[in-house]
């Protein structure tokens, strides 16, 4: 591929070596000022034109924000463009149905429609074309070929194939690699069970899926008589909850398996979902910003913050012909560090994942107070149960936090040492309620674990 055109054309044919460490050494481990300089800013200058050209909703934008994409020469520049939110999204499709006026091709273009579920208001619909479908699988191809995935390989595909992105981009990108697919899906009740069987004939060495189902499925094969480590996962990659970046949930999935636990993934609208990853290195996620452009921004003035502060994500597609999100606020939490990576590439990267989404954090008495920290503490107990649920109140004019956790132990002694563990790490008072293993529901997909009964 030619590092200025635009949109790119991949050689369907290629292959690395399987024993060559990078996909495409010449980019990955490039001097991170030439890449911004060579490839980041053209494809971006490139898709700004597009988006332009192609969409009134982006010409609308741009022109009311006197912002020219022809005069765009670094990625400073980017931030004149207004950022771009799920809101935003929802009103151009209810005013211009059902793609919105942000999409650059004709409707019957269109080769997939996937979406958001719609569980907190309207659905939003992805339209995709064949191109932009073509280049995700290449995408997520070179990145799960950073995680150890080669094409001799049998992918485990345990997730619903549905409107939801995560599986299809598992899917495809393996499917590109040439790595046999086996998309065993979930949801369907006794699917989980009949699973087993499979998984101890075939030994796939890699399993994609969220790590809740990934620690439900555990818990099912034991109970079921089966010893997971026997399943042969060597890699075992996730996306759609923070799960696998939390460190006491990475040993625990890592121990249950014994392979290794790869953290994955941004949102759906940003298909290629995966540019945020893990090397095998685990040490944290690579921003890949010669697919994705990623941006870390303050929640409140939205002006970016400097490496090792917290802030927002903000993503830019630098490939899409199709529906293409331009500085959308993806409402992750997470900092960014510029170091040296074992693999050799020199992209930046979150060295704790992403530790937390702004509509899952909860301030309680002016603390801010994050989901995967009340994770971290529980999964890494030993008594630990296998499910924990966090519920916030107000009584009086003070916000209360709760937190019922399954635990192997119930004893007063037990829930004091645990509400103690959770007063330090936290930084708040916390009322603990303890159940015995199985009492709370276990889900084959995202697990809902906060309920804020403020609201």
């Amino acid at each position: 591929m030619s590092h200025f055109q635009w949109p790119p054309k991949y050689d369907p044919e290629f292959l690395p070596d399987e024993d060559q460490v990078h996909w495409s050494p010449e980019i990955e481990t490039m001097d991170p000022g030439d890449r911004e300089k060579d490839i980041i800013v053209p494809k971006l200058k490139a898709q700004l034109q597009y988006c332009y050209s192609q969409s009134t909703f982006y010409k609308q934008r741009f022109d009311e924000a006197g912002f020219d994409p022809d005069k765009l020469n670094s990625v400073a520049d980017l931030k004149n463009v207004p950022i771009l939110y799920k809101d935003d999204l929802r009103a151009a499709q209810n005013q211009h149905p059902p793609y919105g006026d942000y999409l650059c091709i004709e409707p019957e273009s269109v080769f997939r429609i996937h979406g958001t579920s719609g569980t907190t208001g309207r659905p939003t619909y992805f339209g995709i074309s064949r191109d932009d479908w073509e280049r995700i699988g290449y995408a997520h191809a070179r990145i799960m070929w950073s995680f150890g995935i080669r094409p001799s390989h049998k992918v485990f595909i345990g997730s619903f194939f549905s409107n939801y992105m995560g599986s299809w981009g598992a899917l495809i990108g393996a499917e590109r690699m040439r790595a046999t697919v086996f998309p065993f899906g979930a949801g369907v009740p006794g699917q989980t069970e009949r699973s087993f069987e499979w998984l101890a004939s075939l030994k796939p060495e890699i399993f994609y899926g969220t790590p809740s189902y990934a620690l439900y499925m555990g818990e099912k094969a034991r109970a079921s008589g089966y010893n997971p480590e026997e399943f042969g996962f060597k890699v075992l990659f996730f996306s759609g909850e923070p799960g696998a970046g939390i460190p006491a949930t990475k040993k625990k999935i890592e121990d249950l398996y014994g392979g290794i636990c790869i953290d994955c993934g941004s949102t759906s609208e940003m298909s290629p979902w995966m540019t945020n990853a893990e090397t095998a290195d685990r040490l944290g996620m690579l921003l890949w910003d010669d697919l994705v452009y990623t941006e870390i921004v303050h929640p409140d003035t939205k002006e970016p913050v400097a490496d090792g502060e917290d802030g927002i994500l903000v993503y830019t597609h630098l490939e899409r012909d199709s529906q293409p999100m331009i500085r959308f606020y993806a409402g992750d939490i997470t900092r960014r560090e510029q170091k040296s990576n074992p693999c050799g590439r020199t992209y930046a990267r979150l060295p704790d994942g992403l530790f937390g989404r702004a509509d899952d954090m909860i301030t309680i008495r002016g603390e801010n107070v994050y989901l995967t920290a009340i994770e971290d503490v529980l999964v890494g107990d030993s008594r630990y149960g296998g499910e924990f649920r966090a519920i916030v109140d107000k009584k009086g004019s003070m916000d209360e936090l709760t937190v019922q956790s399954e635990m192997q132990e119930t004893d007063e002694d037990t829930q004091k040492q645990l509400a103690e563990k959770l007063r330090v790490r936290l930084g708040v008072r916390v009322n603990v309620e303890l159940l015995t293993s199985g009492q709370l529901e276990r889900t084959e997909f995202k697990a809902k674990r906060l309920i804020d009964r403020r609201k």
